[in-house]
């Protein structure tokens, strides 16, 4: 069966500073990548809403086509990789939430866990999606991993340009 393949990347200039988010999505030969930007966050909350917007993108595309038809197209039924460069997203998200959720969303040291609701907003679309996660070394040359990371520099890039 085919795959759903997603990169994702965040960044921001200073930490925390401007950053944006970006994601190149492929399924056979379509293509889509996108990019956001936000004028004060940090790298580890962009790399999380790179992810979140990605399969947020899946998510609504899904239901839309499953709400118009009877027929669904194949990709519907695709598993979903996402490869990030991230060890903080893909560590949280496949080792460490589960401990979080178990202690209130507590560290294991007892303090409030970090961007709590961009965890639990990724948690949420995991469980409906159930894609697996991978890391991938950053500026390592990986074709989509490197046009994440440009669009991440363009948006900010763009933005700061506007910026009075």
């Amino acid at each position: 069966m085919d795959e759903i393949i997603i990169y994702t990347d965040g960044g921001c200039s200073g930490n925390p500073g401007p950053g944006a988010w970006a994601y190149v999505m492929r399924y056979r030969e379509r293509l889509r990548e996108d990019s956001g930007f936000s004028p004060e966050t940090t790298n580890n909350r962009m790399e999380l809403e790179a992810v979140i917007q990605a399969l947020s993108f899946v998510r609504q595309r899904r239901h839309a086509i499953a709400a118009q038809s009877a027929r669904h197209p194949s990709w519907l039924l695709s598993p979903i990789k996402i490869h990030t460069d991230s060890q903080y997203v893909k560590n949280g998200i496949t080792a460490w939430i589960a401990g979080w959720k178990a202690r209130g969303w507590k560290t294991s040291a007892r303090q409030p866990v970090k961007n709590q609701e961009l965890w639990m907003r990724l948690d949420e679309l995991v469980t409906e999606l159930q894609p697996e996660f991978l890391w991938v070394e950053g500026h390592a040359g990986i074709p989509d991993n490197e046009r994440c990371d440009f669009l991440v520099r363009e948006t900010m890039e763009k933005h700061s340009q506007s910026s009075p």
